[in-house]
């Protein structure tokens, strides 16, 4: 299993998981849900106390990956850099 922290505004906005199963999962922090509920990080993820799952990496995260990177640069990242 992999975590990152995910930075939006320099306030800590959540949490990015990968699963060893291959399962995605972001979660906003309950107190960034209570300080910024309108600032989402994505139209398509919009501030909610619920996670978001899924078999794939969110199109939003995978836009963030360097064009030309081989995906196995980025595996020694731990954390995700600050948006």
């Amino acid at each position: 299993m992999r975590k990152a922290e995910v930075y939006y505004k320099d306030h800590l906005a959540g949490f990015l998981t990968e699963k060893d199963d291959g399962e995605y999962i972001f979660q906003y922090t309950g107190q960034y849900v209570k300080e910024h509920p309108g600032e989402f990080i994505a139209f398509t993820m919009p501030v909610d106390n619920n996670p978001y799952t899924g078999n794939r990496l969110f199109p939003f995260f995978d836009g963030l990956i360097p064009e030309g990177w081989p995906r196995g640069q980025n595996d020694s990242y731990e954390t995700a850099s600050k948006y």
